[in-house]
C-alpha cells in the first residue's frame, strides 16, 4: 500500500514581486495624491495686501480664519496620510476591496481643500462645518475599513506587532466619533463651540489608547 504525502504548495517568487510591486505602485500613488492634496490647500491661501507694513498686517489678520483652516487642513491629512501608513507599511498583497477603500479614503483626501474652502466660506455656519466634519468622519471610517480588510483577506505580513491594527482602528473609530459628535453640536450651539468640541479628539484617544493598552493582548 502506498502511502501519498502532502505537500506544501511551491513558492512562487514572481507572483510574490508582482504582489509587492502593485502595493508598492498604490502605496505611491496615494503619497502623490496626498502630496497635491496640500499643496492645493497652499494655493488657496489669500495674499496679504496693502502699500505699508500695517496694512499688510491688518489684511493678514482679516484673512486669519482662512490660515487657520489651512493649518488645521495640513495637521489633519497629514495625520490621515500617516494613518494610512502605518497600516499599509505592513501590507504585502492587495484585494480589489482593498484597492476600492483606498481609493475612497483618497477621494475624502482630495476634498479636503474644497471642504477647507467652504467652511471659512460667507453663509450659514452649521452646514458648512457639518459638511468639513463629515469628510472626516467619513475618512476615518475607511481607514477602519481599510484595517478590517488588510485583516480579514489576510493580505499582511506575517512580523506585524499583534497590536499593530488594533491601535489603527481604535484611532480610526475615536476620530469618527469626534467629529461626528461635533455636527449636532455645531446646530445646537455657537461657532466656538463646535470648533472647540474638536479638542475631546487628543483626549478620547489618550483614553482609548490607555484602556486598550490594559486589556489582555490576543494574537
Amino acid at each position: 500500500m502506498t502511502t501519498q504525502h502532502s505537500r506544501s504548495p511551491a513558492p512562487d517568487p514572481e507572483g510574490e514581486e508582482e504582489r509587492t510591486v502593485a502595493t508598492g505602485r498604490l502605496t505611491a500613488f496615494v503619497d502623490a495624491a496626498i502630496a497635491i492634496a496640500l499643496t492645493l490647500l497652499a494655493l488657496d491661501l489669500p495674499v496679504p495686501a496693502g502699500d505699508t507694513t500695517g496694512a499688510m498686517l491688518r489684511s493678514a489678520s482679516d484673512h486669519s480664519e482662512e490660515y487657520l483652516a489651512f493649518a488645521l487642513s495640513f495637521v489633519v491629512i497629514a495625520a490621515h496620510w500617516r494613518a494610512h501608513h502605518e497600516v499599509f507599511r505592513y501590507v504585502n498583497a492587495l484585494s480589489s476591496r482593498l484597492v476600492g477603500l483606498t481609493l475612497a479614503w483618497l477621494f475624502m483626501q482630495v476634498l479636503m481643500p474644497f471642504a477647507t474652502r467652504v467652511i471659512t466660506a460667507d453663509g450659514a455656519f452649521p452646514p458648512r462645518f457639518s459638511m468639513y466634519a463629515l469628510v472626516q468622519v467619513l475618512a476615518s471610517t475607511l481607514i477602519a475599513l481599510i484595517t478590517r480588510e488588510i485583516r480579514r483577506a489576510h493580505l499582511y505580513r506575517t512580523d506585524v506587532p499583534p497590536r499593530a491594527f488594533a491601535q489603527s482602528r481604535l484611532r480610526s473609530i475615536c476620530l469618527a466619533a469626534v467629529f461626528g459628535a461635533s455636527i449636532p453640536v455645531s446646530f445646537l450651539t455657537t461657532s466656538t463651540v463646535a470648533y472647540l468640541s474638536w479638542l475631546a479628539a487628543p483626549l478620547a484617544l489618550a483614553l482609548a489608547q490607555h484602556l486598550q493598552n490594559r486589556a489582555p493582548s490576543r494574537h
